[in-house]
């Protein structure tokens, strides 16, 4: 009579073989028993050993390979399969060296910019003695594409979803080992070898996670800021041929979108030409050989100068920027995403797509009190804008008659003040900037995508906004289980904002019970048990749920990194969950209009 544990093996036998490879590729039931029995896992190339988080009830297994390291020849060129190395078994406990870092403009005291580029590194998170094959959660993590690691612990968030997935961390390469673009870069490699690394982790979920218990038929894969911006850029892979094949649902928190230029654009090729000067091949000298070309001295450099020169450049772009990021190469990435979006050219089903409701202040130069330095911001920041461009967004980003002394606090659709002049951090031109930036780099790529999986294709889209006080960029992580609890999210909250993401990932649908989502066991009915489609042209067009708190005691901190005055919040006791439904299209006095002027001049910004 077969055990628990041989039907589960058995059932991974049969997934293996229906579609997903053939008997002779799969390891025998015996062999697997063996396997997972003592947290070994023969990857055919490589054997890792895991250990048990008995804390969240985890197999768990750090810094699994699944690239080859990118040695110098293989700088800037798509990821190679890992090569064969089985003469031990890999222990697989500690988390992975990070990847190289590269700062975000102006650069902060003591950064530091060292990692290692031998980084393309996994970790996989899989409940013990549960019965699978389970749904899938990938996590791309942020920092402007050129900070960040994949450490994240994903044990909160599966626990409170009663262990109903299998997690998977990834690690990409960052900055100028990511993104490196120009011409020279095109013809001899690969620009957006970031991106390409994340696409080859998603091949690995796809050909190894029925060992661990994951059904690769049910992946959702999912990121906050540059990790949600690269949860895009994947649906947008292949101008959208992939379908279903590597996965099925998307959630994108705060998506970011900087200015994406195709790869031999200005922009691009003045950050290429300033790495390879500030490395020593502005000349093609592979020290003092001027026969290579720059892309060929740049392979021969060592990492240390590669490294010291990623964060130099970096440092010293305008307010706010990271000096290498995605472009549109016409391969992977064929269009801008305002572009393709709005053709409905995307992978994947569904999509759960959010905002927080101030993501710019972090990102904004401080202290624009004037319209004269709003404008001069606005120069800078976006320098292919027309003239009528900017007459247009004068008009949008300014609402005379707005006491711009009265406190604020979130409401979206509340009459007289809104985002657009004034805000926690900032009133009037300082919070014109702040919303604008917000909207074209956060929130209108979050619209976009929503709109881009139209039931009318067959796909479907949900939509919410963050708005706990004060709702910077970031600040949802905590609510999400994805980073340590804070002070101004209530259990209630930190419970229902979880199970939102849980059930989405397990059912692909965000709803959650009415009593949970008004807290203390207040059963009356909730927007959030019957989460409305964003986008149903004809009926109930730009619905999203906006998620927030009321009561509290009142407290003021910082949020953001440089100095601003203290934000407004609130703590417990009395907090209360505030989850209701709302139009997004009018929502801050018409961000949806708002929306879709920066769309319609999307080759201009360019985004």
């Amino acid at each position: 009579m077969l055990s628990s544990l041989h039907i589960i093996l058995l059932g991974f036998f049969l997934i293996k073989c229906n579609g997903h490879g053939s008997i002779s590729d799969t390891p025998s039931v015996l062999a697997q028993s063996k396997l997972v029995t003592s947290l070994i896992v023969d990857l055919g190339y490589e054997q890792y050993q895991g250990y048990h988080n008995s804390s969240f009830n985890l197999n768990t297994w750090l810094g699994i390979r699944y690239a080859a390291p990118p040695v110098a020849s293989l700088r800037w060129r798509a990821p190679q399969k890992p090569a064969r190395n089985r003469d031990k078994v890999i222990k697989a406990a500690a988390f992975p060296p990070r990847c190289p870092q590269g700062p975000q403009a102006p650069l902060v005291p003591n950064y530091n910019y060292t990692g290692s580029e031998d980084c393309l590194f996994l970790s996989v998170y899989s409940p013990a003695n549960a019965s699978g094959p389970l749904p899938v959660f990938v996590w791309i993590h942020g920092g402007g594409y050129g900070g960040g690691q994949g450490n994240q612990d994903i044990g909160n968030l599966s626990a409170i979803n009663h262990d109903g997935f299998v997690s998977v961390v990834i690690q990409y390469r960052l900055g100028a080992f990511g993104f490196l673009a120009s011409d020279e870069v095109y013809n001899d490699g690969n620009v957006n070898a970031g991106l390409l690394d994340q696409h080859a982790a998603l091949q690995w979920v796809q050909e190894h996670i029925y060992l661990f218990n994951g059904d690769p038929r049910r992946v959702t894969i999912a990121g906050e800021s540059a990790g949600a911006g690269s949860v895009m850029l994947q649906a947008m892979a292949y101008n959208g041929t992939l379908g279903t094949s590597l996965f099925n649902n998307i959630i994108a928190a705060s998506p970011y979108l900087p200015l994406q230029y195709p790869f031999y654009g200005w922009q691009p090729s003045q950050a290429y030409y300033t790495f390879a000067r500030a490395v020593g091949c502005d000349l093609g000298r592979a020290y003092g050989n001027s026969s290579v070309t720059i892309i060929a001295c740049l392979r021969a450099a060592p990492s240390h100068k590669l490294q010291q020169a990623n964060a130099e450049v970096g440092a010293s772009g305008t307010w706010g920027t990271w000096a290498f990021l995605p472009t549109t190469d016409f391969q992977f990435i064929h269009h801008r995403p305002s572009e393709q979006l709005a053709r409905r050219a995307v992978n994947g089903l569904r999509v759960l797509s959010g905002n927080n409701a101030m993501e710019g202040a972090a990102f904004v130069i401080p202290n624009i009190t004037t319209d004269a330095e709003f404008e001069a911001w606005l120069r800078l920041e976006y320098p292919l804008l027309s003239t009528a461009d900017l007459n247009d967004i004068h008009t949008m980003y300014y609402a005379p008659g707005i006491n711009a002394t009265i406190p604020f606090a979130t409401c979206g659709d509340c009459n007289g003040a809104t985002a657009i002049n004034v805000g926690s951090e900032a009133v009037g031109p300082g919070q014109r900037a702040i919303n604008l930036y917000s909207e074209t780099t956060f929130v209108c790529p979050s619209y976009w995508l929503a709109e881009a999986f139209d039931p009318k294709y067959g796909k479907q889209a949900f939509k919410y906004q963050y708005s706990v006080p004060a709702a910077q960029h970031g600040a949802d992580l905590s609510a999400e289980g994805l980073r340590a609890e804070t002070i101004n999210v209530s259990p209630d909250f930190y419970k229902a904002f979880t199970t939102v993401w849980g059930n989405f990932i397990t059912d692909g649908n965000p709803s959650i019970a009415s009593s949970l989502a008004n807290g203390n066991s207040n059963a009356s009915y909730n927007a959030a048990s019957r989460w409305p489609l964003f986008y149903t042209q004809g009926q109930g067009a730009y619905q999203m749920l906006n998620l927030n708190e009321t009561g509290g005691i009142e407290y003021s901190a910082h949020v953001v990194a440089y100095p601003e005055p203290n934000v407004e919040q609130y703590k417990g006791p009395g907090l209360r969950n505030s989850i209701r439904q709302v139009d997004a299209y009018t929502w801050e006095g018409g961000r949806g209009a708002r929306c879709d002027f920066w769309k319609r001049i999307g080759r201009r910004v360019p985004e």
